[in-house]
């Protein structure tokens, strides 16, 4: 779009007030209220005349907030006059919101220069009066409950943020947003979530890893990551291990100490791996020992549970593949969610679908755990795109949620830590972990 040199504006900002000149020389003077913001005002009162000429206007600005010289057009959206690159029409807001500027008359009335000039253009609009408060329609609050947003700091929004101009988030921002708002929640008492597939290495513990991860990392820790494996439980071989050498046969016998009421929030370190930078902590089984000498019964895995849920408020189960054994039924009836991994193979996928279908009918609990699972179908290969996709749609009908993860090499073998990932696969587990807080 070219602009036209000779239509340029100006506005000159002292505090909370600015003097806008007109591509005319008519100065009009622009207030903000509290809780507005000036350099907003200016920007949609450019954009006002850029509707009016039909074409962007220069904008030349100086004063508190600095000299900047802008391309403003119709729509309210803002270049750089220096660049002049066109933002994508998809991320223009929809509309430019109408901002009533008041200032005072030499006879003290309260004169609404915007509205005159939006008659003047053919827009006038009267605003309808506040009704009064009733039982049905009781008074508004003062106080207003706002969510905090984080501005971008990349592409053109990071260029607006940078020189104080708030745009709004476009869609991708806005889905990454609340995906982080949902994995930062805070429920009362302690949410369990089992991570099961009865095939080995289709991802238990890389998703248990993963999901756990963006949990604490979003949330503030006391998040813990269970190996609940009675053979060659693995997540301690690819996570950090801590000041001691410890394993959940370590914590059994000392579960009364951890529960006494002297106890302290501290006690529980000296049993559970600490993730410097991901922020949660393992709970390790012993990969060395057979089954046989380290089977949890039923009541041993329930004290377990209950230590657990004194010291962490989310804990995610890596469960092992005996679907028979009795600290993994316990794990089922404990948790609040199931999160299926399979990989984008025939084999991975069929067990998964398998085991929805015994869980189904087992009893109600698990009935409903099955219909409100999260499906999660991780590329293993760079050329799986095709196959994760089609196993995802199979599962689409079957599971409240499905989610995809595309390929990194990272997740493939070797330490496990979310900072070695791909942006995209961090957004692929920020989704997949998301759609498990949905279910709490």
């Amino acid at each position: 779009m070219g602009v036209d040199t000779t239509l340029r504006v100006y506005a000159r900002v002292t505090g909370a007030t600015a003097v806008f000149t007109t591509p005319d020389g008519v100065d009009q003077r622009l207030s903000a209220a509290p809780g507005e913001d000036i350099r907003q005002m200016i920007i949609q009162r450019a954009a006002s005349e850029a509707r009016h000429v039909a074409r962007a206007v220069e904008l030349v600005t100086s004063g508190d907030h600095g000299d900047y010289h802008l391309v403003v057009d119709a729509h309210g959206g803002v270049t750089s006059a220096s660049t002049h690159i066109a933002i994508p029409q998809e991320d223009v807001p929809e509309a430019v919101p109408t901002v009533r500027n008041f200032e005072k008359s030499s006879q003290g009335k309260e004169v609404s220069t915007l509205a005159q000039e939006q008659e003047a253009l053919g827009h006038s609009e009267t605003p309808a009066p506040e009704p009064l408060a009733t039982e049905s329609h009781p008074r508004r609050s003062f106080i207003a409950t706002t969510t905090p947003g984080v501005a971008s700091r990349d592409g053109w929004r990071g260029f607006l943020s940078s020189i104080g101009l708030t745009v709004g988030p476009s869609r991708a921002m806005t889905e990454h947003l609340d995906g982080r708002r949902l994995v930062s929640r805070q429920w009362a008492g302690c949410r369990t979530a089992a991570v099961v597939n009865g095939k080995g290495g289709v991802g238990k513990t890389m998703t248990t890893a993963m999901i756990a991860a963006v949990f604490a990392r979003n949330g503030g820790g006391n998040v813990l990551a269970w190996d609940n494996n009675d053979t060659r439980g693995t997540l301690g071989w690819r996570t950090e291990q801590g000041l001691y050498d410890t394993t959940v046969r370590d914590l059994l016998p000392a579960a009364s100490d951890l529960l006494a009421p002297t106890a302290e929030i501290s006690d529980i370190a000296r049993f559970v791996h600490h993730q410097t930078v991901d922020r949660y902590d393992v709970l390790r089984s012993n990969p060395e020992l057979l089954a046989a000498h380290q089977r949890i019964e039923r009541a041993e895995f329930d004290t377990l549970m209950t230590v657990a849920a004194r010291y962490y408020r989310l804990v995610f189960f890596d469960s092992g593949n005996d679907e028979s054994a009795e600290r993994w039924l316990r794990m089922i009836d404990s948790s609040y969610q199931l999160v299926i991994p399979t990989l984008a193979a025939p084999e991975s996928a069929e067990s998964a679908a398998l085991l929805l279908d015994a869980l189904r009918e087992r009893d109600e609990h698990c009935r409903a755990l099955a219909d409100n699972a999260v499906v999660v179908v991780t590329q293993a290969e760079a050329s799986g795109g095709t196959a994760a996709r089609r196993i995802a749609d199979a599962f689409t009908e079957n599971v409240r949620s499905v989610q995809r993860i595309p390929f990194d090499p990272a997740l493939k073998s070797g330490p496990l830590r979310f900072d070695s990932l791909r942006r995209a696969t961090q957004d692929a587990w920020l989704y997949a972990a998301a759609a498990v807080a949905s279910g709490f």
